[in-house]
């Protein structure tokens, strides 16, 4: 079992523009992915096993709603620590920081933001905890990048609403304790709603054989004529908007989440190419090389300076939809081709289970789709430039 070596690259200093307290968050999570997250999980990549237990320390470094309020069992912090505490996750492994996305931003986001005080008192301290994990359904079968398409339906029963319908590529699903789902009622209208596993009729079938995102836990939701108490739809808000709403805070924080992997990426190569001898020279002084890794640190410099800015917008209340457009789509982008250049730095050592570049790469082929795809991001910022969607 190899240390977990990693050295962060600021090659503009942006820790002077962070708090104290931004960098004692940061720095608590980071130390907690070398201690408990790095040696372990290569072998559970490799198993594609869900390291479950690692739920109670996501939990404690606060990356389960850091945003909620304190009444609520959150934190309470800010948007920038959000996004500091996604990077380190990420760093550590895109499966793990997909998992406490979900649970963030498409769990207690839309029960904090759109649910009502029952439900808050309810729920939200024991996700907060992590003694009870959720899941977030949106996505169908026939519907992905069109989720206003969807088929799952409720049907109003007089004391309860009768759900039916299927969701699929759900993160958290297999062990998910609730589910906020999305549903159109007889009349068309998009409502979420909190399900709960116990609710007969509500299977969350497992989904294998992925090449990508092995240490999370994917499945799809299954609803068969559940009964849904009406006191479990959320009231704040209805319609395409509040779910979309949801993901802005996912993408949000992917775009965060990416720059951790990249420099995980970039810090492996780094640190192999000073190490390895070729043609009597380390690997480094070489010209293709150096390369390599200046073009790689220049991206990963960009990148936080986009995401550092996006948070200072989001903690002033002015990030716009199409804004965190741009950041996830650039993002997540630059952490691909980086884990892909630092693979060819590793010559065929980057295919192995002993670096975590591989690893990265194919994960991030998911996070590159998930939460609205590289080129539904392109055209999310191509209509607020224009004024024209493409969509229709």
């Amino acid at each position: 079992m190899k240390a977990d070596l990693f050295q962060a690259p600021d090659y503009y200093q942006i820790d002077d523009l962070l708090t104290e307290e931004h960098k004692l968050i940061r720095d608590a999570a980071r130390d907690w992915v070398k201690k408990e997250v790095s040696p372990i999980i290569e072998q559970h990549a490799q198993e594609a096993t869900f390291p479950k237990h690692l739920l109670v320390g996501l939990a404690s470094i606060g990356a389960f709603g850091p945003t909620i309020p304190e009444a609520y069992g959150g934190v309470g912090l800010d948007y920038i620590s959000y996004g500091l505490l996604m990077q380190e996750i990420e760093r550590g492994d895109s499966g793990l920081r997909s998992t406490a996305s979900v649970q963030s931003s498409l769990v207690m986001h839309p029960i904090n933001t759109y649910g009502s005080e029952e439900q808050k008192q309810k729920y939200l301290p024991k996700l907060a905890t992590g003694e009870l994990m959720g899941c977030f359904g949106l996505t169908e079968p026939d519907h992905g990048s069109n989720p206003s398409g969807m088929n799952s339906k409720i049907v109003d029963k007089g004391d309860h609403y009768l759900l039916n319908g299927a969701k699929m590529w759900i993160s958290n699903a297999p062990f998910a304790d609730i589910a906020v789902v999305w549903a159109k009622d007889e009349n068309g209208r998009i409502k979420g709603m909190i399900v709960e596993r116990s609710m007969e009729g509500f299977s969350t079938p497992e989904t294998h054989n992925k090449w990508s995102l092995r240490t999370s836990a994917t499945g799809e939701l299954i609803f068969n004529d559940v009964k849904v108490p009406k006191e479990n739809i959320l009231p704040g808000k209805d319609g395409l908007g509040a779910p979309l709403g949801c993901l802005d805070s996912a993408r949000y924080g992917i775009a965060w989440g990416a720059i951790g992997a990249a420099m995980d990426c970039y810090d492996t190569a780094l640190r192999y190419a000073k190490e390895r001898i070729q043609f009597g020279k380390p690997i480094a002084a070489t010209q293709l090389q150096q390369k390599k890794l200046a073009e790689m640190i220049t991206e990963i410099t960009k990148a936080q300076l986009l995401a550092l800015r996006l948070g200072q917008l989001k903690n002033e209340g002015r990030a716009t939809t199409a804004q965190i457009s741009m950041a996830k789509r650039n993002n997540v982008s630059m952490a691909l081709n980086i884990a892909r250049e630092a693979r060819q730095v590793l010559g065929a050592m980057g295919i192995t289970g002993d670096y975590s570049i591989m690893r990265h790469m194919m994960n991030l082929e998911s996070v590159v789709t998930y939460e609205g795809t590289h080129d539904i991001h392109l055209l999310i910022t191509g209509m607020d430039i224009t004024g024209h969607s493409a969509f229709k």
